[in-house]
């Protein structure tokens, strides 16, 4: 038999240890490596990538100076920084693991929006001072599309370079407007001033694998049907039945860095009543919660509206365009898993 709980029965409470450790590499890609990425052959930049990336991780743990390290060799330092460019689905969250698991510790890898609430939950200086002990900080996804976190998180790499701190970024630029698979240079410049010159851009070229024949949202389940639709499947399982509507609400009250926390210990997420949400503070809130349920593996089962009819039309065509279309790839595959049995890839 299925054990009910409701995530919006939970509140919790996270402490400085807790969040940096959840700065892993998720569950999709805890035992990845540099030798179990195929580059694609007719993809030359991909192998390229490879080799890139196996040289920076030989290099962090060693001293070669901060951002201003120049002005005190005879030599130019090697750049702090690596920054992978490429389209969606070529494999840069794969190979940002992949060095993640090939460099000395201590280490972070997490999300640009992991690493602005991180900010959030501890102050920027805190911050600043606990991860200048690290020897190597994996930022993916990073996001051109807030100036003011752009901001915030060019301020907070350029102090960890000078601490010595080896960086690694990952970017999709937005579709529609930047273009996909094309590095904003201009943009990224002038939002991040100097630091850009310390990043050695590493373009990954490949055809989207994600996104080839995009599978639709399967057909929401009839609310009656629900419950005993998502006992029989995960019999003897850890459900978590909410109200959507509900859910929305309580996530106004969890911050963004315990969303993770939140899900702890759930086999799946069954959802009554999904509905569009109008509000954009709410859909980026549900965005984040999307991204740590792709991150677990969360497979749901809901009724209501498909995830393709989750964000409004004017959402999916403005400045968070990427951030949505990111989430509701990701919930449908999921949903897809809850309610076919097919792997979310």
């Amino acid at each position: 038999m299925a054990t009910i709980q409701h995530l919006t029965q939970r509140t919790p409470h996270v402490s400085i240890d807790e969040l940096l450790a959840g700065f892993h590499p998720s569950p999709r890609f805890d035992e990845v490596s540099f030798d179990s990425y195929r580059p694609d052959p007719k993809q030359p930049s991909q192998a390229e990538a490879v080799h890139r990336l196996r040289t920076f991780a030989s290099r962090v743990g060693q001293p070669e100076g901060g951002l201003f390290g120049k002005l005190f060799g005879k030599s130019k330092p090697k750049r702090a920084g690596i920054y992978l460019d490429g389209g969606f689905g070529v494999g840069k969250t794969h190979l940002l693991s992949s060095l993640w698991h090939a460099a000395p510790g201590p280490k972070a890898i997490g999300t640009f929006v992991e690493y602005t609430n991180l900010v959030g939950a501890l102050s920027f200086r805190k911050t600043v001072e606990v991860l200048s002990g690290y020897k190597l900080v994996c930022i993916d996804e990073f996001e051109l599309d807030d100036p003011g976190d752009t901001v915030l998180m060019s301020r907070l790499m350029r102090e960890l370079a000078d601490a010595g701190v080896k960086i690694a970024a990952t970017s999709n630029t937005l579709p529609g407007s930047l273009g996909e698979g094309r590095f904003a240079a201009v943009d990224f410049q002038r939002e991040i001033k100097v630091l850009s010159d310390q990043f050695d851009v590493v373009r990954i070229d490949g055809e989207d694998f994600r996104h080839r024949g995009l599978p639709a949202a399967p057909e929401p389940v009839a609310d009656a049907e629900l419950l005993d639709f998502a006992r029989t499947r995960y019999d003897g399982k850890v459900l978590a039945v909410d109200n959507f509507g509900d859910l929305v609400k309580h996530l106004a009250g969890v911050h963004p860095s315990r969303y993770r926390q939140l899900i702890a210990g759930i086999d799946a997420l069954v959802l009554h009543n999904v509905d569009t949400i109008t509000e954009q503070a709410v859909a980026l809130r549900f965005v984040v919660l999307a991204d740590r349920l792709y991150d677990k593996d969360v497979p749901i089962v809901a009724s209501g509206k498909p995830f393709s009819e989750l964000f409004t039309p004017e959402m999916m065509s403005g400045g968070y365009m990427k951030k949505y279309f990111r989430a509701v790839s990701r919930l449908t595959a999921l949903a897809r898993e809850g309610q076919k049995g097919e792997a979310a890839l």
